[in-house]
């Protein structure tokens, strides 16, 4: 065995430096210095971060193992854009972590952060289905762990029993489409694959069947309609932090996976096959996604069902099917990261100082604390996609990449899709009109945000203002993805 190999995977080996060296701390430190740990685990992940950002990569990829793991770097950089919403995740935990009941846990929760990341890595650099799916598993199950980690609320058991069914039901479908796909192609390699649909005859019902199953597998990952049914129970009954870290870490690798999956593997069948399969798709998640949400006075369903909004308009990136299109869908993840990591951080901190979560509660916000509705507006209007803000821009870049196509079809796509962006003009405007103009006679009392709150907002704020504003960073993504 080439032990050379493992060069290849830079980004794996340090973030597998990073979990050992959090769980001896934990393992081995004093209880006095536990108190310690979420500001270690985030100076160790900021450096990790800060390393996959500064090393360049292999300018041309590198494939190990025979082919089945791949990078190259554009796959570096979608790691680096999961690296950086991580660290935001990291860093606005910090307080609920050391919380009186969570500190007993605190190592738990960040030991399994950072392996559910490792099987991000692995789903991404996947050239392997073998690979994909260990990579899937690892990254699914801890995630139900860190659902239930509230143990004392009946929400959060309930929540994580529906995740922990819906991945297995999930990955059980995705692993039958697979297995049509072994029987087609006789590989589970995803060249070998590529280039037998290439060389086949005529499309099969068989092949119909295994991408339909391929693609509901990834939709519930997704939380694409109709395959969506978990989220809002899930992203309600998670601690906070959690539900954060599953409604964009978790969704981007999987929009990320799945970019992979449907270009690599099944391109050549792009017209034929699963190009109409996501029409109705992301019309259907674009628009119920909106439509329900409208329904919700609980902040964190009336996330759930916005990210599923958002999931649909990342769908557009894949649906393209050209570069433009790639580097359109990482731009939007990237903005999606700061934006809706800038309304769950409000949410944690108003959270974890006065228990409140519902919509109401937050009427008059801005007469107790200005910042902290402040920022929730910059939240809701890049959601939006209201100019100046980074918001506008991803959205402007993934419908142009939509147009590229130049199809009758596509162009009714888009415009359906303009359509649901108005209609999310209402509902976002909903959380500014109670910040600033309802009026209440109990409105929250004034409070200050721990340090590492306040931070993680900062963070999330200038992404959102300058992001959008900082050209470079979309010329780089779609530098990297050219071949």
């Amino acid at each position: 065995m080439d032990y050379s190999q493992f060069l290849a995977m830079k980004q794996e080996i340090g973030l597998l430096i990073v979990f050992l060296l959090v769980f001896l701390y934990d393992t081995f430190f004093s209880k006095k210095a536990q108190g310690a740990l979420p500001v270690v685990t985030c100076v160790l992940f900021a450096l990790l971060t800060a390393f996959g950002l500064l090393c360049p990569s292999v300018k041309d990829g590198a494939v190990a193992f025979a082919g089945m793991y791949a990078t190259s770097p554009a796959i570096v950089a979608i790691k680096n854009i999961l690296n950086v919403g991580v660290l935001i995740v990291l860093i606005q935990s910090i307080k609920w972590a050391n919380s009186e009941f969570t500190a007993v846990r605190r190592g738990e929760f960040y030991e399994l952060i950072l392996l559910t990341l490792l099987g991000m890595y692995f789903m991404i650099s996947s050239g392997h289905f073998l690979i994909f799916i260990i990579g899937l598993e690892t990254a699914s199950l801890p995630l139900a762990a860190m659902v239930a980690f509230d143990k004392n609320r009946y929400e959060s058991h309930e929540a994580a029993i529906k995740y922990i069914l819906t991945a297995v039901f999930s990955s059980a479908i995705l692993l039958m489409g697979l297995s049509f796909v072994y029987g087609i192609a006789g590989t589970l390699y995803y060249d070998g694959i590529a280039m037998s649909l290439f060389g086949g005859s005529a499309m099969s019902v068989m092949l119909i069947v295994a991408l339909a199953f391929v693609i509901a597998g990834f939709g519930f990952k997704l939380s694409l309609v109709p395959f969506h049914m978990w989220t809002a129970d899930v992203y309600q009954g998670a601690p906070t932090s959690v539900t954060s870290y599953l409604s964009v870490i978790s969704k981007g690798s999987a929009a990320f996976a799945f970019l992979v999956v449907l270009t690599q593997v099944f391109g050549t069948v792009y017209e034929q096959a699963w190009e109409w399969m996501l029409y109705a798709i992301i019309i259907l998640t674009i628009t119920i996604g909106n439509l329900f949400a409208m329904r919700q006075r609980n902040m964190k369903r009336f996330l759930a069902f916005s990210s599923i909004s958002q999931a649909g308009y990342i769908m557009l990136g894949v649906i393209a099917f050209d570069y433009m299109g790639i580097s359109a869908l990482m731009y939007y993840v990237l903005v999606y990261i700061f934006s809706n990591l800038a309304a769950f951080g409000v949410i944690g901190s108003i959270e974890n100082a006065t228990g409140k979560i519902d919509m109401t509660d937050y009427n008059g916000l801005y007469k107790t604390n200005p910042r902290l509705a402040f920022t929730m507006m910059l939240a809701m209007f890049s959601l939006a996609g209201i100019p100046p803000f980074a918001g506008f821009f991803s959205k402007f870049f993934i419908f142009t990449s939509a147009a590229q196509q130049g199809t009758p079809e596509m162009y009714v796509l888009i415009f359906i899709a303009l359509l649901n962006t108005i209609i999310s003009l209402y509902y976002y405007l909903l959380v500014v009109k109670a910040m600033f103009i309802n009026e209440t006679d109990t409105p929250l009392p004034t409070f200050r945000s721990a340090n590492s709150e306040r931070l993680g907002l900062w963070i999330c704020v200038a992404g959102i203002v300058f992001v959008g504003l900082a050209a470079p960073i979309y010329e780089y993504l779609l530098t990297v993805v050219l071949p």
